[in-house]
């Protein structure tokens, strides 16, 4: 991300001062996909890529900002009737609402914002809009809240402003993350341990599809109440803990795609665990087959995945790739994959030659560089 960018269409845009600059990150997700809402475990890592912004008291009510990005201003008051209509705003001023909800005190002030993470590719490019404003105000205004609230704040923002009702992963990875370690999050009890992760001989690339997803589109919702109507019917707050047996125990009871749906949470549980243990061991071959393994998961038993990632998907495994699974909540976006050093040049080129072949469009190339959480960059 470029300091010299925001700082130039700040001062452009209000009166030639400066603020100061923070910045979060986005993230990538090795596995555990759709269980943080089900209270299971996940095991993201901050990016090298995230949103960056500007940010200046203006003594008044007001905020005013602007998207560098979408070359978009908008104003709007702290109140709860000053919701702008804007998408992009409702993150900034949710994260201010939610603030002030929680009793601490905002006043105005002038910013913009700029992102490197990419939109719609299932990096969470929202969590970090959230997490970035969420950090600077709470230093800016000392209003002395843990990370742990502000990824609440910035989770609150997504169900009450933008009408996603997303778990806390995004959020968190975006405020916790250290460069190096992936993380392993309960997504219950919120406890978490870092895993120091740098696979000599392999690289992670991230596949864009180039096909964008909605997340507040009614399906991510649907499978959050699939879940919730078993957990119900299983007499559990949520899906973490059931078992395969228990579930087979109510088969008669749910309807088949729900049957499917927690199938593959109860799953997916299982997995991150297992990708933790070979982790430990350096065992990457048992980490590959995990990610296929929630691949399949996500494309015949969610039923998050879509044409274009399953065929990247397969072209990963003709190339010999490690493992590869789609990342995010789905519906496009990205395949993410461990590919081993030797392999990475062919695969890439065999991948654009392939999808070029059947989509007539590249996919976007992105390697992964596993980096710091949110933090101030600059006076």
């Amino acid at each position: 991300m470029d300091i010299e960018r925001v700082r130039s269409r700040f001062i452009k845009h209000f009166d030639g001062s400066t603020g100061s600059i923070y910045a979060s990150p986005g993230r990538i997700n090795l596995i555990g996909e759709h269980t943080d809402y089900n209270g299971g475990f996940v095991f993201p890592g901050a990016v090298d890529k995230g949103i960056m912004a500007e940010i200046k008291l203006n003594g008044t009510q007001k905020v005013r900002a602007y998207s560098i990005d979408m070359k978009d201003y908008v104003e709007f008051g702290l109140k709860e009737e000053d919701a702008p209509r804007t998408s992009w705003a409702r993150y900034i001023f949710g994260v201010c609402r939610e603030m002030i909800k929680r009793g601490y005190q905002l006043e105005g002030f002038n910013t913009a914002f700029a992102g490197d993470v990419p939109l719609g590719a299932g990096m969470s490019s929202s969590a970090a809009l959230e997490s970035t404003y969420a950090f600077a105000l709470n230093e800016m205004f000392d209003l002395g809240i843990d990370k742990f609230e502000l990824a609440k704040i910035g989770q609150a923002t997504e169900h009450n402003y933008c009408g996603v009702k997303c778990g806390i992963m995004d959020q968190f990875v975006s405020l916790f993350g250290k460069k190096g370690h992936l993380i392993r999050l309960d997504c219950r009890s919120l406890e978490y341990e870092y895993f120091p992760f740098d696979p000599q001989g392999y690289q992670l690339v991230l596949l864009d599809t180039v096909v964008k997803h909605e997340l507040a589109s009614s399906a991510y919702n649907q499978r959050r109440e699939s879940c919730e109507r078993v957990a119900a019917q299983l007499n559990m707050e949520l899906l973490r803990g059931a078992t395969m047996q228990q579930l087979m125990a109510i088969k008669n009871e749910i309807s088949e795609e729900d049957y499917k749906r927690a199938e593959y949470v109860i799953g997916e549980e299982q997995r991150v665990m297992d990708v933790c243990d070979a982790l430990q061991l350096g065992d990457y071959e048992t980490v590959g087959q995990r990610m296929y393994e929630t691949h399949y998961g996500m494309s015949k038993l969610y039923e998050v995945s879509c044409e274009e990632l399953d065929f990247l998907n397969d072209i990963a495994k003709e190339c010999g790739v490690t493992g590869s699974r789609v990342m995010g909540g789905g519906f496009g976006g990205c395949t993410i994959n461990l590919v081993k050093d030797e392999l990475y040049e062919p695969f890439i080129a065999r991948a654009k030659e392939a999808y070029k072949a059947k989509y007539n469009r590249l996919p976007k190339v992105y390697d992964v560089v596993i980096s710091d959480g949110a933090r101030k960059l600059s006076e």
